[in-house]
């Protein structure tokens, strides 16, 4: 039976960090196994490439929740990154960390557990910071010489300057850094990439190393259980791509790294988990954890849309003739378009307490974008999209398994909008971005806001209903088998990331977090994944 001093289940964004830090400086035998494809496609490459991909395509795996009762049954996809690099494969590729707030109440959850490590902001920045090249910043917030990339927009359209000032129009302030000293105001994201191609984990980190024989990679690899002798992990049982069965044994730790939503899945598969769910579906209990699956978090998503009056923003850029020009300025120049992601700018505001820490988000898109299961309900022409997004959520869902076959998707209730105070901080956020496109510079080219519409505008209970029909993930599931006190019954993990009651299993992905950050979680997967490599190598 083969052997390795590591196994590292999911090669996501936190996987490729891990696998590759334990083989390039650990100088240990690790296996990184991913159940999706190689990172290796010019439409990955591109920042706006996975526009032309992102519905049904095979580095693509969509989770259909369980129906939303409260969204009148209502079910929508949550789409996972199914390729090496996971989410920062196939993600939106804007770079935050969240706010320092949100990591010092991590380390206030933790302090005072058994074998406590702080996690607070000026603990994690270094993480941040060492991993950082980034093209126009270096200060305490900034770092230059790391692996992973981060830049500012290669090209901004007009649309997307003309709703920056109008949002400035609305009293915010311009912001040049979120994830400097304040989230506050309007501005232009810093996104991982560099040059016109994306800098995914899988390119910051696991490709320097594919000469390394430390490590090894198999994709289209699925684990389907972690393998448990008396109390400890000792390998895993993963499905190759044509269905064959294999068993490889770790002579250190098994890492899983799958994700959110599938962390849980392979933990419960294995015995380990709320002990009833686990009879239920007929898996024998290895320990009963009841935190595995339960707490999941996620930022809702609601949509505002305007058609615009004329040909502005990025309608048809990637079809026919505006393709080829755009592309052969891209090759040829190395600028245009093809540099920009789509979604260039975005703002933090807090539209209830506008001097309190912000609690909306928003990205805006230059085109007419709507999740795929809504898109009949709009029309194919000239927009933009500002999307609204609630970043402190109190709403939690859960992840359960279907069945005891590993070939069944997880169930999944995100459970959005579902408290009270997350429906009134977003009905507040669609209110304040509804007016912005009512002032100059962007107001003159809007034809006529259509989602919300008229009607449901003129009420707020019009606008809550607007957000049961549409609301949707931000693509940011976590904290699923949440890192925990000694005395929090449903912590999954310790502070060192290590599963309690099993030795030699760890867990760093975005279901270690206690809470979920203020803004996108791609950073932060990479961080935790980052500080889970220094523990093992003694460095913490």
């Amino acid at each position: 039976m083969e052997s390795f001093d590591h196994i590292v289940v999911g090669g996501g964004a936190s996987g490729c960090v891990i696998a590759a830090r334990l083989a390039s400086e650990g100088g240990a035998r690790v296996l990184l196994l991913e159940a999706g494809y190689s990172h290796h496609h010019p439409l990955l490459d591109m920042p706006p490439g996975i526009f032309k991909m992102i519905n049904g395509s095979k580095y693509m795996r969509y989770h259909k929740t369980v129906p939303q009762a409260h969204f009148h049954g209502r079910q929508h996809d949550i789409p996972q990154g199914h390729v090496l690099g996971g989410g920062s494969t196939v993600n939106g590729q804007v770079y935050m960390r969240g706010r320092p707030s949100d990591y010092d109440r991590w380390d206030a959850a933790l302090r005072g557990s058994q074998d406590y490590v702080p996690w607070g902001f000026d603990d994690v920045l270094p993480s941040f910071t060492g991993m950082e090249d980034n093209n126009r910043l270096l200060n305490e917030y900034h770092g230059v010489g790391g692996p992973l990339k981060v830049s500012d927009p290669g090209y901004i359209d007009q649309l997307s300057r003309d709703w920056v000032q109008a949002v400035q129009a609305m009293g915010e302030p311009f912001n040049c850094d979120f994830c400097g000293p304040s989230q506050r105001g309007a501005g232009y994201y810093q996104f991982m990439n560099r040059d016109g191609k994306r800098s995914s984990s899988a390119y910051s980190h696991v490709e320097p190393l594919k000469k390394n024989p430390n490590l090894t990679v198999r994709l289209q690899s699925e684990v389907h259980r972690v393998l448990i002798d008396a109390g400890r992990a000792v390998g895993v049982v993963y499905a190759d791509s044509k269905g064959s069965l294999h068993e490889v044994r770790a002579e250190g730790e098994v890492i899983v790294t799958a994700g959110a939503l599938v962390t849980p899945k392979i933990l419960m598969l294995s015995g380990i988990g709320p002990a009833d769910h686990l009879r239920e579906v007929g898996v024998d209990v290895e320990l009963d954890l009841p935190g595995v699956g339960n707490n999941l978090i996620d930022h809702p998503e609601v949509p505002i849309t305007a058609y615009t009056n004329g040909p502005y923003g990025y309608f048809k850029q990637g079809e026919g003739w505006r393709m080829i020009l755009n592309g052969v300025q891209f090759k040829l120049f190395g600028s245009g378009r093809v540099c920009s992601t789509g979604v260039e700018c975005g703002a933090f505001v807090n539209p209830i307490d506008r001097d309190a820490p912000p609690s909306i988000q928003t990205f805006c898109v230059g085109m007419v974008y709507i999740d795929r299961d809504a898109q009949h309900l709009v029309q194919d022409r000239h927009g933009m999209t500002v999307t609204t997004v609630v970043i402190q959520p109190k709403s939690r869902g859960w992840v359960r398994l279907a069945s005891d076959n590993p070939g069944d998707m997880p169930l999944v209730h995100p459970n959005l909008l579902s408290h009270e105070d997350d429906m009134e901080t977003m009905v507040a956020g669609q209110k304040f971005f509804c007016e912005v496109f009512s002032r100059e510079p962007l107001a003159s080219k809007i034809d006529r806001l259509v989602l919300p519409d008229a009607e449901a505008r003129a009420t707020d209970e019009g606008i809550r209903e607007h957000c049961r029909r549409f609301v949707k993930t931000n693509y940011h599931p976590c904290a699923t088998t949440k890192m925990g006190h000694d005395d929090d019954p449903m912590a999954v993990l310790d502070p060192r990331l290590r599963v309690r009651g099993i030795d030699g299993l760890r867990v760093c992905d975005m279901s270690a977090v206690p809470d979920i950050v203020a803004g996108n979680t791609n950073a932060p997967a990479m961080m935790i994944a980052d500080r889970c490599a220094d523990m093992i190598l003694g460095a913490i």
